[in-house]
């Protein structure tokens, strides 16, 4: 079993920027690539980011693409999403997961946090 918890989520301005963090304990943390996924109100839980088992490869949603960064320290267990120059559409529930290949994550996780807010305001 692999334990997730995202932290970080809150309120911020159109144009902010907020650090998303997931903290994981269980099994050894560098064995399973690392994502992020958002479900805003009324919509479906949608792919935003993920990155391999090494850091050394990631992918992204189109809508994130050049302003979310993810990245991951293996050594603290714990994988970041940065998301700069957030909008009012950015505004979700954000979840942790853990999944073993980063290409395949945005259809299949073997693990979930438990999801962090996020909103953004106009």
């Amino acid at each position: 079993q692999v334990q997730l918890v995202e932290s970080g989520g809150g309120l911020v301005q159109a144009g902010g920027s907020l650090r998303l963090s997931c903290a994981a304990s269980g099994r050894t943390f560098s064995n399973y690539a690392m994502g992020w996924f958002r479900q805003a109100p009324g919509k479906e839980r949608e792919f935003v980011a993920a990155i391999s088992r090494s850091g050394g490869t990631t992918y992204y949603a189109d809508s994130v693409k050049g302003r979310f960064t993810i990245s991951r320290d293996n050594a603290k267990n714990t994988v970041y999403l940065q998301m700069n120059s957030l909008k009012p559409e950015d505004t979700a529930i954000y979840y942790c997961a853990a999944a073993m290949s980063a290409a395949t994550m945005r259809y299949r996780c073997d693990y979930w946090g438990q999801g962090t807010q996020v909103t953004v305001s106009s």
